[in-house]
């Protein structure tokens, strides 16, 4: 019979019999989710707030992960979406593909996730019309 482990985040491996690992790896699994979507041109690095990167060690890459006392996870992403996509659907598939994929491979529960839209990227073929 297998032996069940306790997955802790933290910055230092201190518990014995448990499973740890530092906070990047969920930002890695945020980004990887919400790349894969159609209609995310990229993840915004720039659009986090200068306020907010200064005080919060979480700030990492254009997302925004924040943990409480329950295991669960707050996650802030911050996209430039594709011309010619529905921000409304891109944001719902990003947060769907976010929330099933942290909970799959992690133990968390994914308590709130924000997409904030900072942009709108036109492909180069399109940019003969904007002038």
């Amino acid at each position: 019979m297998a032996k069940r482990v306790k997955v802790i985040v933290t910055e230092e491996n201190t518990d014995k019999d448990s499973v740890t690992y530092k906070k990047n790896v969920v930002v890695s699994i945020v980004s990887l989710a919400t790349q894969e979507i159609n209609g995310i041109a990229s993840i915004s690095r720039n659009s986090v707030s200068a306020l907010k990167s200064a005080f919060s060690k979480n700030v990492n890459r254009g997302i925004i992960v924040e943990f409480d006392q329950n295991n669960k996870v707050t996650i802030d992403v911050f996209v430039n979406v594709k011309f010619g996509y529905s921000v409304k659907d891109v944001s719902f598939r990003v947060q769907e593909n976010i929330k099933s994929s942290v909970e799959s491979m992690t133990e968390y529960k994914v308590a709130n996730i924000n997409v904030h839209v900072v942009g709108v990227t036109f492909s180069e073929n399109d940019s003969d019309f904007v002038s």
